[in-house]
């Protein structure tokens, strides 16, 4: 079992909560970006550089998830292909993405898509909170405790 990161957008403080359970834990953290990340030197925690381009960092996270892997992510399509892939999905709010919601996750991102495109102003999502943080280091902690890492992963 390996956790794998969206971490383009992923909040620090998540980033920093996972830094701590991987070396906690001794679960392989690993974050895909297109961008350069620092890490913390840990043999738990590394950090993919992907080439720059619309889903290169989801399709690397793709490819690697697989069944029983977690992966740390908002962006919907994502979280349905990995889900696809037998993968745990949990955004950084604590919020579990699963096959049983998937669906209208992906068709609620298509209707606010539609609307942003005929010029409905949206909004965004809600800034980031401490509580978002709490919660998700608590689902985070009861994922980890649930699931040993698997040998070799």
């Amino acid at each position: 079992m390996q956790v794998l990161v969206d971490a383009d957008a992923c909040p620090v403080v998540v980033k920093d909560i996972l830094f701590r359970a991987a070396r906690r834990t001794e679960v392989c953290v690993t974050l895909v970006a297109n961008q350069y990340l620092r890490t913390p030197p840990s043999p738990f925690i590394k950090a993919l550089q992907v080439p720059s381009g619309f889903d290169v960092a989801d399709d690397r996270i793709v490819e690697l998830a697989g069944a029983g892997d977690l992966v740390i992510t908002a962006d919907i399509p994502l979280a349905a292909a990995a889900l696809d892939k037998g993968a745990y999905v949990l955004d950084p709010r604590g919020e579990w993405m699963t096959r049983e919601n998937i669906q209208e996750r992906l068709t609620m991102r298509d209707v606010m898509d539609q609307l942003r495109n005929s010029g409905v102003a949206t909004g965004g999502p809600r800034p980031y909170a401490a509580q978002d943080a709490k919660v998700f280091a608590g689902q985070l902690d009861r994922f980890l405790a649930r699931h040993k890492a698997a040998p070799g992963r």
